[in-house]
C-alpha cells in the first residue's frame, strides 16, 4: 500500500482548500466564533481542524471512504488483518474489545493487575472476572505480567471461560511473554486479548519487545497518546485471525463510542502511521540510543535504583521496553509521590509516573539533546537536594499475597447493590461496592466484589498520609469505605 497517503489529512486539506462553510456542529464553525482569548492560547488551528466526518471530511453517505482508509493503511503498517480508530481513549477501547469476546454472567480471564478501565468494563458488561496474579516482586514492590502457565492453569479450572485479557508492557515497561500466552489461549480455543496501551511504537523497531500482532494475539488495542506521536484519546483496535468477529468489535464499539469522533484524533492517528513507516524505525533507534545513555548516567547517581534489563535475567518479566526509565528513589529517603513533586516544583519537569517508590520517565522519538540534558540534571539536583525534602510517614507496603483479596460478590453486583459508607476500620472482612486505584498508575488495589482485608485498609490509609491520589473512591479521604450493605 502507499503509505505516502494519508487520507484524513489530505480530506482536511480539501475541506479547507474549498472553503466549506457548515451549517451544523461544531458550533464555533471552523473558529470563526472561536474568542480570540481562547485562540491565543490553543491556536486557532485547533478549531480550523475540527470537522464533522459526514458532510465535513467525507460526504452524507461516506462514499469516499476517508476513514475506511485510513484504517486500512494502518492494519496495513503494523501487520494486521484489521484496524479500527477509536476517539474515546483506550479506556472505552479496553471496554469494547472485552465486550467483544464475553457477555453478562460469561467468565473471562484477567489480569489482575489491570487498569481501572478494565475493573468498569466488568462492572458495565457483567462479566465474571476470572483474575490471573501477576508475578509480584517484593524487592521492587512491582507486579509483572503473569506468566503462560498461570494462564493455562486457570483456563484448565474454567474450561468455560471466554477469552483472556493481558495487560503488557506495564506501566513500568514489563512486559509478558505474549506468544507463550496466546498458545495457551489458543489451545483452549480461546482469543487472547492484549491491552498494549503503552505499546504503539513497538512495531516499527526490532529492539523493541514484542509486537501483540506478531506474537499471535487476536485483538491488540493501543493508545498512541502514550508512546506515539497522536493527540490525547487517540486509540487503535487492531484484529487477526477469526476467533474475534470484525462485524461484532464494530458493533460494540458504535455501541459503547461516541457519535461525534474528533477529526484532531482521525488526523493525528493517519498522520503518525505514515511518519512511523517513513522514518519510523530511524526516530526509535536514536530513542533506544538515548534511552541507554540515560539509564547508564542516572546509574552513577548516589542512592538510586535504575531498573533495565536484569528484570528479565532475574525471571521477573520476559522482555522490558527500554524507552521507559524507571528509577527507585527509596534510598534517598523519599518516596517517588514527593521526588515528582519536587521535581514539577524546582525543576518545571513532569514525570511519567511514580508511587510510593519510584518515578518513571518515558522517551520516545520526540525526545532530543535538550530533553536529555534537562532529565539528567534534574534527577542529578533532586539527589543532590533530597535531605532538604521533608520527610513524611512511610507508607505501609504489605506482602505480596496480602494484595490478592478474596472475590466473593461479581464486580457488577457489589457495584449496583444497596451499599453503605462505614468508618474505614470497620469496613474490614466487609464486602467492597467500590473501585479504590491510587493514581497513577490507576490499577485498583481494591475491586467490587472483593472482601476487604486490614492489611489492605493499613496500606491505603497510609498512603493517603503520604499522599496518594484516589479519584474514584467515594470518600476521596479514605476516613470511611463503601461496602455492600448486609442483607
Amino acid at each position: 500500500m502507499d503509505h505516502s497517503r494519508v487520507p484524513v489529512l489530505e480530506a482536511l486539506q480539501e475541506f479547507r482548500r474549498r472553503g466549506d462553510v457548515v451549517f451544523g456542529p461544531p458550533g464555533h464553525k471552523q473558529g470563526r466564533g472561536t474568542d480570540p482569548r481562547v485562540a491565543e492560547i490553543l491556536g486557532l488551528d485547533v478549531f480550523r481542524s475540527d470537522v464533522l466526518s459526514l458532510n465535513g471530511l467525507d460526504d452524507r453517505r461516506q462514499s469516499q471512504g476517508v476513514l475506511e482508509q485510513a484504517q486500512e493503511l494502518m492494519a496495513d503498517a503494523v501487520g494486521a488483518e484489521h484496524a479500527f480508530f477509536s476517539t474515546c481513549g483506550s479506556s472505552l477501547s479496553v471496554k469494547t474489545a472485552m465486550c467483544s469476546v464475553a457477555g453478562p454472567g460469561e467468565k473471562l480471564l484477567l489480569s489482575r493487575n489491570a487498569h481501572k478501565s478494565v475493573i468498569a468494563a466488568v462492572i458495565i458488561n457483567g462479566v465474571e472476572p476470572v483474575w490471573v496474579h501477576p508475578k509480584f516482586d517484593a524487592d521492587r514492590h512491582m507486579a509483572h505480567p503473569p506468566e503462560p502457565d498461570d494462564v493455562r492453569d486457570r483456563l484448565r479450572e474454567h474450561p468455560d471461560a471466554k477469552g483472556m485479557l493481558l495487560i503488557t508492557p506495564t506501566d513500568w515497561g514489563t512486559c509478558a511473554d505474549v506468544r507463550g500466552v496466546a498458545d495457551a489461549c489458543h489451545a483452549a480455543d480461546v482469543p487472547l486479548i492484549v491491552d498494549e496501551a503503552w505499546g504503539a511504537h513497538l512495531p516499527f523497531h526490532p529492539a523493541l519487545p514484542a509486537w501483540g500482532m506478531d506474537a499471535d494475539a487476536d485483538l491488540v488495542v493501543t493508545s498512541v497518546h502514550k508512546m506515539g506521536g497522536a493527540i490525547e484519546q487517540s486509540s487503535v483496535f487492531h484484529l487477526q485471525h477469526d476467533r474475534v468477529s470484525p462485524v461484532v468489535l464494530k458493533q460494540r464499539e458504535d455501541l459503547l463510542g461516541t457519535t461525534s469522533p474528533s477529526s484532531l484524533v482521525y488526523a493525528a492517528l493517519d498522520g503518525w502511521r505514515r511518519q512511523m513507516v517513513e522514518q519510523g524505525h530511524g526516530l526509535l533507534d536514536a530513542a533506544l540510543h538515548r534511552a541507554e545513555r540515560i539509564r547508564a548516567q542516572l546509574r552513577e547517581l548516589p542512592a538510586l535504583r535504575v531498573m533495565g534489563g536484569e528484570i528479565i535475567d532475574e525471571g521477573l518479566a520476559a522482555e522490558f521496553d527500554p524507552l521507559k526509565i524507571v528509577v527507585d528513589v527509596r534510598d534517598l529517603g523519599i518516596s517517588g509521590m514527593q521526588a515528582t513533586e519536587w521535581l514539577r516544583a524546582n525543576r518545571h519537569i513532569d514525570m511519567g509516573g511514580s508511587d510510593s517508590c519510584r518515578i518513571s520517565a518515558s522517551i520516545t522519538h520526540s525526545d532530543d539533546d535538550e530533553t536529555e540534558k534537562l532529565l539528567l540534571e534534574s534527577v542529578r539536583s533532586l539527589v543532590e537536594h533530597a535531605d532538604s525534602i521533608e520527610r513524611q510517614p512511610a507508607v505501609d507496603l504489605p506482602e505480596p499475597g496480602t494484595l490478592e483479596l478474596e472475590q466473593a460478590v461479581l464486580p457488577r453486583e457489589a457495584f449496583f447493590g444497596p451499599a453503605e459508607q462505614v468508618p474505614a476500620e470497620r469496613a474490614v472482612g466487609r464486602i467492597a461496592a467500590e473501585t479504590i486505584s491510587p493514581y497513577p498508575p490507576g490499577v485498583p488495589v481494591v475491586a467490587p466484589g472483593e472482601k476487604i482485608t486490614a492489611e489492605v485498609v493499613d496500606y491505603l490509609r497510609s498512603g493517603m498520609a503520604h499522599g496518594f491520589l484516589v479519584p474514584d473512591a467515594a470518600d476521596s479521604s479514605l476516613e470511611t469505605l463503601r461496602v455492600m450493605a448486609r442483607a
